[in-house]
């Protein structure tokens, strides 16, 4: 209750968020990572990125306007991942690995922030292309693949950029055409593929910690398996794909979502098992099809 109560604070605090919500915000995120048995390393980075900004003098949407993120970066205890979670936090009230562990993470609401875009919009936008950070939003405006989303025009895409802009204190000027990911940059399939059967397993054994979305659950049950789980130096965590769209489909304890949040990068991958074509009955990256054929050709 109490969690809850802090959560309706944050969001109800105007913006740029101070440095104690986004102190409290990080706080918040290590004690979910504690009780869903996470990484105790990745556990105190969280606390001591907490207890830095709560001893700064100097407000953290100052830091950025003046320095950027360089600024941020030579602050103790704070590397460039967890600096870029903070410039979400401060100027958009949100972070995707916060609403993630607490199991309410909707891109589409994110998304309906931005002027120009409505809740159809957003659903399309993100059924599309598979987006669902405002970071990849913008990229998509420039990368020519939000173009592909049906009543997404040139003006309206010109809109989201300026609006990307200000949300996230650059100007437009500096914002490069950024092309798409290569697939050479991304996790193998074959690794993506051994995370999912590796939440599928242990949540079909009622091993995992489970979390108590807000989205699609009146009764408050914590139902929803989450997993923290790393290969290598890379850090994923998993859940069932609570969408809207997963619920119409019917498709919620098939579809899963990984998301990869560490110092060497990120990235998200919805998981399913392919109902037609040649990979019918086995569990398919969504967007890497012809990747993932190529892996099961090799298993033969």
């Amino acid at each position: 209750m109490e969690r809850d109560r802090q959560h309706d604070n944050e969001q109800d605090e105007p913006l740029p968020l101070s440095n104690e919500a986004v102190a409290r915000c990080f706080e918040e995120i290590a004690t979910l990572l504690s009780e869903q048995d996470a990484n105790p390393f990745r556990i105190r980075a969280y606390q001591q990125a907490a207890e830095t900004i709560r001893g700064l003098d100097q407000p953290l949407a100052e830091i950025l306007e003046v320095d950027g993120l360089p600024g941020l970066i030579r602050l103790p205890h704070i590397g460039e991942s967890l600096a870029r979670s903070i410039n979400e936090l401060v100027h958009t009230g949100h972070l995707r690995t916060l609403d993630r562990l607490r199991g309410e993470h909707e891109p589409e609401r994110l998304f309906t922030t931005i002027p120009g875009i409505g809740r159809d919009m957003a659903a399309r936008i993100h059924d599309l292309l598979g987006i669902e950070t405002l970071s990849e939003l913008e990229a998509a405006a420039y990368d020519g693949s939000l173009a592909r989303v049906p009543g997404m025009g040139k003006k309206r895409i010109r809109a989201v950029r300026d609006a990307m802009a200000t949300r996230l204190r650059r100007p437009v000027a500096q914002l490069p055409e950024a092309p798409p990911v290569a697939h050479g940059e991304q996790p193998p399939v074959a690794e993506i593929l051994d995370v999912d059967a590796e939440y599928r397993q242990r949540a079909a054994k009622n091993s995992l910690p489970r979390v108590a979305p807000r989205r699609f659950n009146p009764t408050g049950a914590a139902w929803l398996p989450i997993l923290h789980t790393h290969r290598g130096d890379r850090h994923y965590t998993a859940l069932y794909s609570n969408t809207a769209r997963a619920h119409e489909l019917g498709t919620v304890r098939d579809w899963v979502v990984i998301y990869r949040d560490d110092h060497g990068g990120g990235g998200q991958w919805t998981v399913i098992t392919a109902r037609f074509g040649r990979l019918k009955g086995r569990r398919v990256v969504r967007g890497r099809e012809d990747e993932c054929e190529q892996f099961y050709r090799g298993e033969r």
